[in-house]
């Protein structure tokens, strides 16, 4: 009888005296929810460099207005690109290619503009010009649309690691967009295209570059945050085996990612040529680097799984405030590449300390 009654006074213990591990978990303020996301430390290191490079330069020439805007301007490219790998990099997969896709999409691009517009009358004007612009978009758009969409279906359907088939293309899209221009660069877009839209602002201020590329991002974190694409696009990257098990057409899915990786990377090409007037097929060998970094320091995990589009806005901004800082302070530009590595191994130590404290819970 006694042990009957010592059993039920176990069983009716308070709830003090539970073991914590199956206690309820409070809930934790928004404050506290905020400071506990990557992005916002993130957001604390741009102002933090912002400041200090600000003060650093000569006559506070980084706080300039220009300056500023050129930063948006320079941010864009790298934006459009880390978004569109933080999309793969939810679902587990990678893109090497973003850069060779943006020279191949600009170079195609280019050329129809040129072709389509003609050349100039006496007093500057193109007579097609319009519609060589519009349809100039669509080619560079389109092309990168295609591109990725190769990328899809090596990585799904031929079952290629996504690193190698994107190490393959980046070769072959590169190779391809030296073929086409002879090793050159496509020069004499119409200055129109710079004036009217690359180095144009919205209010005398917000270039318009930077505002397609905040579109992008509020389309993009409103697709991973309110709709069955963006739940499955992460399900994927938690685990293939359980989403392929619900129903979701894996295959797909990593193409359409792809797809969309490729367009955003297609209309960076076209945000290149409009900024420029010309192609620049030599100088995008760090875009991969600058959008890798941007997306996993932003919080957006490797293994997939987790994406962050503030963090990579704000992991973008990181990354071209380093390297527009470190010029303006005299620094040579191969020091870019150092401080843009460094960041990058930080980052992905960050991540791995995610991945064993996501584990270990």
């Amino acid at each position: 009888m006694s042990t009957v009654m010592s059993g039920r006074s176990r069983r009716a213990k308070a709830p003090d005296d539970l073991d914590p591990d199956i206690r309820a978990v409070a809930p934790q303020s928004p404050l506290r929810r905020l400071f506990r996301e990557t992005g916002t430390w993130i957001l604390v290191l741009d102002v933090f460099l912002v400041l200090l490079f600000g003060a650093l330069s000569d006559n506070f020439v980084f706080w300039s207005q220009t300056n500023v805007q050129a930063l948006m301007i320079n941010g864009t490219e790298a934006l459009l690109l880390a978004l569109g790998l933080a999309m793969l990099l939810g679902a587990g997969a990678f893109d090497l290619s973003v850069g060779s896709n943006l020279v191949l999409s600009s170079v195609l691009g280019a050329l129809t503009i040129k072709g389509i517009a003609g050349p100039p009358d006496a007093d500057g004007n193109y007579h097609n010009l319009g519609v060589a612009i519009l349809l100039g978009a669509v080619v560079c758009i389109g092309t990168g649309v295609v591109y990725g969409i190769v990328n899809g279906i090596l990585i799904a359907y031929f079952d290629i690691n996504s690193l190698i088939a994107t190490l393959g293309t980046m070769g072959i899209g590169t190779g391809a967009a030296l073929v086409i221009t002879q090793g050159g660069d496509v020069t004499s877009v119409p200055s129109q295209l710079q004036s009217e839209f690359g180095l144009a602002s919205l209010w005398g201020f917000l270039p318009y570059p930077a505002l397609v590329a905040i579109v992008a991002a509020v389309v993009l974190w409103w697709l991973l945050r309110y709709t069955r694409y963006g739940i499955r696009t992460l399900a994927l990257g938690s685990e293939r085996t359980s989403a392929e098990r619900a129903g979701i057409r894996v295959k797909r899915h990593l193409v359409s990612l792809a797809a969309i990786a490729g367009g955003l990377a297609g209309l960076a090409g076209f945000v290149d040529i409009s900024r420029y007037g010309s192609t620049a097929v030599a100088g995008h060998v760090q875009d991969p680097l600058v959008a890798i970094t941007a997306v996993v320091i932003g919080g957006t995990l490797i293994e997939g799984g987790k994406v962050s589009i503030v963090g990579v806005i704000w992991g973008t901004v990181l990354a071209i405030v380093l390297q527009t800082g470190l010029i303006i302070l005299g620094f040579q530009s191969f020091y870019q590449l150092i401080a843009i590595g460094v960041v990058l191994i930080v980052a992905v130590g960050l991540d791995r300390y995610r991945v064993r404290r996501r584990g270990d819970r």
